[in-house]
């Protein structure tokens, strides 16, 4: 993915240069020399990227050298398979599949295929199993590669994979809400590694260690000071002095709730605050993407349930 953002051609050539990276190169040739043909649109949000992608033909695939993000796919039509262990891996509509991106014995794309590709920094992931275990992980994580889409996580990632995409695509909302965006890109991976085995899966299972009043204290204080910037759970356990599974402990404990479901709160009071403002000239939906509140009309239902009216009654009044 060298600083493309769309592309399309019938060169697999084309296709191997778009599809590489300056650390690991990707081979793309075409069965029997038959027709093949692509289109790929790849968005980047930092350590967190998405594609979409189509093709036609029969394309063969090789990774020759190590990625450094793991590659997410997620089969909206037609099937591959990928030579990455002694079974082959298949995806296919419902089954997603989750490669750590090591270096391939081959792979075979089938067209008509359509899938989305969430790619997530292996940084980002060590970054957030370290704070969840609350010490330093590094190197494979040897995540199991099958994701059932059909099942309550599955449906979620797909989900949160679309919302990235709109999101992101021509000039979307979440390039003007960096707090939505860093939600979004945090939930995903959360996701993948609550949700999928690997191996600190066992380890993420035991008890957290008892959490302490004081660090749920500082970690509110946190919130309150940095609550205008897009923070990630790992931030507040940093500044509270604890894991992620103790932070997460201690709020359900003493506040009821979970860390980034109090920053939500949080929010939505300052949001109702600059709907208050009348002196402002934005709109509903700046102050909503302003606060990171990534679907216009899930802000306006919640807001309604809280303060008893809808925004822009609020931003009128």
């Amino acid at each position: 993915m060298k600083g493309k953002t769309v592309q399309s051609g019938i060169d697999p050539d084309e296709l191997s240069e778009l599809l590489s990276t300056p650390n690991s190169s990707i081979k793309v040739a075409a069965l029997d020399n038959n027709p093949v043909a692509f289109r790929c649109h790849f968005l980047s949000a930092g350590p967190v990227a998405i594609s979409d992608c189509a093709y036609d033909g029969t394309l063969l695939v090789k990774r020759e050298a190590p990625s450094d993000r793991m590659i997410i796919f997620l089969a909206k039509q037609g099937h591959a398979i990928f030579d990455y262990s002694r079974n082959p891996i298949h995806s296919a509509p419902g089954h997603g599949i989750i490669l750590e991106g090591e270096p391939s014995k081959g792979g075979r794309i089938f067209g008509p295929r359509h899938h989305r590709n969430l790619f997530i920094d292996k940084a980002k992931i060590a970054g957030h199993l370290s704070r969840m275990l609350d010490r330093t992980v590094s190197g494979r994580i040897d995540i199991h590669p099958h994701i059932d889409l059909t099942s309550d996580a599955g449906l979620e990632l797909v989900n949160l994979a679309d919302q990235l995409y709109r999101g992101l695509y021509d000039g979307g909302w979440l390039r003007r809400s960096p707090l939505a965006l860093a939600s979004l890109c945090d939930a995903v991976t959360y996701l993948i590694l609550e949700n999928c085995q690997h191996r600190y899966s066992s380890e993420l299972a035991r008890t957290a260690p008892a959490p302490a009043p004081r660090q749920v204290k500082w970690a509110i204080e946190f919130m309150e000071a940095h609550i205008a910037e897009p923070i990630s759970l790992n931030d507040v356990a940093t500044a509270a002095k604890v894991s992620v599974r103790t932070l997460q402990e201690g709020f359900k404990q003493f506040k009821n709730t979970s860390p980034m479901a109090h920053l939500h709160e949080m929010r939505m009071a300052a949001a109702h605050h600059d709907l208050l403002d009348g002196h402002s000239e934005r709109t509903v939906a700046d102050i909503a993407a302003k606060w990171g509140f990534r679907h216009l009309g899930r802000f306006a239902a919640e807001y309604k349930r809280r303060f008893g009216c809808l925004p822009s009654q609020t931003l009128k009044s």
